[in-house]
């Protein structure tokens, strides 16, 4: 199987999943993590139709949280409290309208995946904008996803970035 393959299995894959009750597990783990713990500023994602939703996450007052805004073909990060604006990418995914921020003050970002393997690496959506963001990353990177998607290899080319934590149900 070819990433768009697997792009393909794992989007069909997830419409079987129960999200609600999956997102619900992954954060309850997230939160218990030592990373999660020692991060202040974390970037998570707005999620998509069928995927992981860790928005409840922003409950969490002793942290500050940023939403990904796409900008040409490069992903920026701007911080985000609950009720800030947001409005409708090229992606259809929802992004904050404020200033984008310094990447270099993230202690995690939270990556979204179609899927994950067992060497850490994520399949995206196919654009490359989280590799490219990831690149010179220094914090935490990590994937919440669940079980049922996580597969023997997505086939990593040499921009993949290895997440450092899969976080599954």
């Amino acid at each position: 199987m070819n990433k768009n393959e697997l792009r393909i299995w794992a989007k069909n894959k997830r419409k079987n999943i129960d999200m609600l009750s999956t997102s619900k597990i992954l954060v309850e783990k997230l939160v218990k993590t030592n990373q999660y713990r020692q991060s202040n500023n974390i970037m998570l994602f707005y999620p998509m139709q069928d995927e992981v939703d860790l928005l409840q996450l922003l409950d969490d007052k002793s942290k500050k949280f940023y939403l990904p805004r796409i900008n040409g073909q490069e992903l920026e990060c701007c911080e985000y409290k609950l009720g800030d604006t947001l409005k409708q990418s090229c992606f259809k995914t929802n992004e904050p309208v404020c200033a984008a921020c310094s990447k270099q003050i993230i202690d995690m970002v939270i990556v979204p995946a179609l899927a994950c393997d067992y060497n850490k690496f994520r399949l995206g959506y196919g654009g490359g904008y989280y590799d490219r963001f990831l690149k010179d990353f220094r914090g935490i990177k990590l994937c919440c996803i669940p079980s049922q998607l996580i597969v023997k290899d997505i086939f990593p080319n040499k921009f993949d970035i290895r997440m450092d934590i899969i976080i599954n149900d």
